[in-house]
């Protein structure tokens, strides 16, 4: 097994980077994000008649919309090294599978953060509008990094899994709909306790809900570290699996 050594991932996180910034549908993606959340907010939620100053509600569509971007920005990524059959030479790369799986994984994070940073335009143009808690708003970014973060390694893997960008969007799309969605299911049938419980901490968007209501939350935080190590590791085990196959 080759060693893993970090600036061989940046290297390639940098390379991945600027096949995205010359991709037309990573900027389609970031449109749709931006447009989806801004309706989100002003159109469904009503913001401006609820009278409060709070992005809570802004918020709350980003699990939503990471069900659609998120698979976008990942399905190229391992599955389109498959269908082109580079994927075999870059096994045969001084890159270890961590190298690789991190250089994914960064560029694919680096340009969803890009993301993120676009919507702040929108919080700064409703700080004159009423006293909004600084500190809330950076809990909630922060939650939204670290579940991008979890989705992303997620996605990452089921490209990995998949043949081609087609299986890749559609099976990232389900996978993270199920993890996302799973708790509102929870909430709409009557299930016993311990039942509702263990089907919480699956869901990606339930240990969402502290960030969002501005708490920082040890257990929620050490869940999307330990579920996105997990799914990177998964990776690599599978690009490990394909090497000696």
């Amino acid at each position: 097994m080759k060693k893993f050594i970090p600036y061989r991932a940046l290297t390639l996180a940098r390379k991945e980077i600027y096949q995205y910034l010359n991709a037309p549908v990573f900027y389609g993606a970031a449109v749709f994000f931006l447009l989806f959340c801004s309706v989100w907010l002003f159109y469904f939620q009503r913001y401006f008649s609820v009278d409060q100053a709070s992005l809570r509600p802004y918020f709350a569509a980003f699990p939503i919309v990471y069900i659609f971007v998120i698979p976008v920005i990942t399905m190229k990524s391992w599955a389109e090294e498959r269908k082109t059959g580079t994927v075999e030479l870059l096994l045969t790369m001084p890159f270890s599978e961590w190298d690789l799986v991190l250089g994914k994984f960064f560029s694919a994070l680096g340009m969803l953060t890009m993301i993120l940073l676009l919507t702040l335009p929108l919080p700064l143009s409703l700080l004159s509008l009423g006293s909004f808690d600084a500190g809330t708003v950076f809990c909630e970014y922060l939650g939204a990094f670290l579940l991008g973060a979890s989705a992303t390694a997620l996605g990452l893997l089921l490209s990995c899994l998949s043949k081609n960008q087609g299986g890749a969007f559609l099976g990232s799309a389900v996978v993270l709909m199920a993890v996302m969605l799973v708790n509102q299911l929870v909430f709409s049938l009557n299930l016993p306790q311990w039942l509702a419980q263990g089907i919480n901490f699956f869901s990606l968007a339930f240990h969402f809900e502290s960030f969002s209501k501005g708490l920082i939350d040890s257990r929620d935080l050490a869940f999307f570290v330990l579920s996105a190590a997990l799914f990177l590791f998964i990776n690599t085990r599978v690009i490990l699996f394909r090497k000696w196959k």
